[in-house]
């Protein structure tokens, strides 16, 4: 059987997924997105925004040991639930540096507080272009008028069923798929920020 599968390149074991997008703007926002990677706006930062929620943060039960000479650093094989997290994150394409944010909650509430982060982050200088996916909270009106209010951010939308254009996935996949493990007691409080933008 082996020999047969081998042959005919067939690989039972294996499985693909694909998805077809719908959007009738499809052309025209991935021309956008791609042309923001390719050639992006002088004087500009791009940023690819993503969030995910129902992230698990977890404790171990005990201190992990530290590594010695001939003996691994070892943990408990259990852990304690403290909930669950929504993790903002934006991704600069230029420098690899990530602004990110866990949250409590995944709303159009929690994007705003994430874009006054990005904003006070961010120096003043630079006009800010943000690839978005097509989640509601992106576009409820009180998000408008914010953007209104700061013209300095321009955001643009991946084509519906696209997330694979949006590189801020690539940065967050290994913690997206995982849950968030602790090695000793948790101290901190997720509602701190955490920026990692390199101020001069």
């Amino acid at each position: 059987m082996s020999r047969i599968w081998r042959a005919f390149g067939l690989k039972p074991h294996v499985a693909e997924t694909w998805k077809l997008s719908t959007d009738p703007e499809f052309i025209g926002k991935v021309r956008d997105v791609v042309g923001l990677y390719m050639s992006p706006p002088e004087n500009a930062l791009v940023l690819c925004v993503d969030e995910k929620s129902q992230i698990q943060a977890l404790d171990r039960t005990a201190p992990c040991l530290p590594m010695l000479p001939t003996t691994p650093a070892r943990m408990t094989h259990d852990y304690v639930r403290n909930g669950t997290t929504s993790l903002f994150a934006a991704l600069d394409l230029a420098s690899g540096s990530v602004i990110a944010q866990p949250y409590r909650r995944h709303r159009h509430q929690e994007f705003l507080r994430f874009l006054k982060l990005i904003d006070g982050a961010v120096p003043d200088g630079l006009e800010l272009h943000l690839v978005c996916d097509n989640y509601a909270t992106h576009k409820t009106e009180a998000v408008k008028k914010w953007l209104l209010r700061h013209p300095r951010f321009h955001l643009h939308f991946t084509p519906t069923s696209s997330s694979w254009i949006d590189l801020e996935p690539v940065w967050s996949g290994r913690t997206y798929s995982q849950p968030l493990v602790a090695c000793h007691p948790l101290q901190h409080s997720w509602a701190e920020p955490d920026l990692s933008w390199p101020r001069a």
